[in-house]
């Protein structure tokens, strides 16, 4: 289990996993007052969290099944990549997709996080690549759905 500094200037508790098989913690808003999202309306919602990921570590803002599925609530730049090197607070950018106004009110769950390892990639300049069965078919190349 990787150590992470965290600051929560928000009352609200920090971000937790809510059951032994989760792998993703909640992200709260963290509001002045209630926000209010219309049909195809997005906004930024912030949740008075900072983090300092170690290297080598990142940590992805991806949407709540629940406000999707019930509400027409997902994110977009999903997932969104909090990089080692960035300080600033984790906002998070909420859009309705659905046909009916939506209210986020403090305390609020609106994402979750997913922290997780990574590698960096070195590129080794190359005319040519290997050939496999696949080849360039990609965009539904398989025929299935």
């Amino acid at each position: 289990m990787v150590k992470i500094p965290i600051v929560n200037h928000s009352p609200h508790p920090m971000p937790a996993y809510e059951t032994a098989g989760s792998a993703g913690m909640d992200l709260r808003a963290w509001l002045e007052a209630p926000v209010t999202l219309a049909p195809g309306e997005r906004k930024l919602i912030p949740t008075g969290i900072r983090i300092a990921l170690p290297d080598g570590y990142e940590a992805q803002i991806r949407p709540r099944s629940g406000l999707a599925a019930k509400h027409g609530i997902t994110l977009l730049n999903t997932p969104g990549t909090i990089d080692s090197d960035y300080r600033g607070e984790i906002k998070v950018i909420l859009i309705n997709l659905s046909d009916r106004p939506f209210t986020v009110h403090d305390g609020d769950r609106i994402a979750q996080m997913v922290v997780s390892r990574y590698e960096k990639a070195r590129w080794i300049p190359a005319d040519t690549l290997d050939e496999t069965s696949r080849g360039e078919g990609g965009f539904g190349s398989t025929g299935k759905t």
